[in-house]
C-alpha cells in the first residue's frame, strides 16, 4: 500500500524517504491501521492514503520506514548479516554479488519476496533522482539503517552501519542480478534439497515468522 502511493504520488518529491515526516501523523495512521486509533467506524477500517490529510508523501514514507524499524528482526535477519558482511568484504566484484544472491536464496521465503518488491520500487526512487536528489548511496544509508542491522550489543555500531549500507548498496546497484531470475532458481534449489514448494530450508524454518509489506 505505502509502496505504491509512493509510487503513483511522490517519485519526484525532493528528499523522498532522507525527509522524515511528522512523527505524530505518521503514528496516528500506524494506529488506525492496526486498529487502535481513536474511534474507528469499522473493525476493518485501514488508512486511506487518498485522503488529504495524508498528504506529505513523508508522513508515508515515514510510516513503510517505521514498519521495517519495528519488525521483530530485520529483513536481512540477524543470523545472517555476519554472512552478508563477509560477502561484502569480497575483492571480486562478480563473487561478491553470487555470494550475496547466494545468501538471499537462504533467507526465509517472505523477506525474500519483500525485498524484492522492496528493492525495486527503491530503483524506481533512484531513476527520479535528478528531481527528488536522491542516489544510490543515499538511499542506501536511510533504508541499511532498518533493514540491515547486526544484534544490539553485539561488535561496534558505527563499523556495522558502513557494512550496512554497503550491503543494500551493492543489492541496488545490481538488482537486477541478483533478482532477475532469482523466483526460478529458488524453486529449483528447494526441489533439489527435497523440499516442497514454499517450505524453507531447517536454518530459516524455526526462526522467528517474517512480515510482509504494508
Amino acid at each position: 500500500m505505502c509502496i505504491d502511493h509512493v509510487e503513483n504520488n511522490g517519485l519526484d518529491v525532493d528528499g523522498l524517504y532522507r525527509v522524515s515526516g511528522n512523527l505524530a501523523v505518521i503514528e496516528t495512521a500506524r494506529a488506525v491501521n492496526h486498529g487502535t486509533g481513536p474511534a474507528p467506524t469499522s473493525d476493518n477500517e485501514k488508512v486511506n492514503l487518498e485522503d488529504s490529510k495524508w498528504k506529505d508523501i513523508h508522513v508515508t514514507t515515514g510510516a513503510l520506514k517505521m514498519f521495517f524499524r519495528e519488525l521483530p528482526e530485520p529483513l536481512f535477519t540477524y543470523a545472517y548479516f555476519d554472512d552478508f558482511v563477509s560477502a561484502i568484504k569480497c575483492l571480486d566484484q562478480k563473487q561478491r554479488v553470487h555470494s550475496v544472491k547466494d545468501l538471499m536464496k537462504q533467507l526465509p521465503k517472505p523477506n525474500q519476496d519483500t525485498m524484492q518488491a522492496l528493492f525495486k520500487h527503491l530503483r524506481n526512487v533512484i531513476d527520479h533522482g535528478e528531481v527528488n536528489c536522491m542516489t544510490t548511496q543515499s538511499v542506501a544509508i536511510v533504508i541499511g539503517a532498518h533493514a540491515a542491522q547486526a544484534r544490539d550489543g553485539v561488535g561496534n555500531m558505527a563499523v556495522h552501519m558502513v557494512y550496512q549500507n554497503q550491503i543494500v548498496e551493492l543489492i541496488l546497484l545490481e538488482y537486477e542480478a541478483i533478482f532477475g531470475s532469482f523466483g526460478s532458481e529458488a524453486d529449483s534449489q528447494r526441489s533439489g534439497a527435497g523440499l516442497q514448494k514454499g517450505e524453507l530450508p531447517a536454518r530459516v524454518q524455526h526462526g522467528p515468522s517474517s512480515p510482509t509489506l504494508p
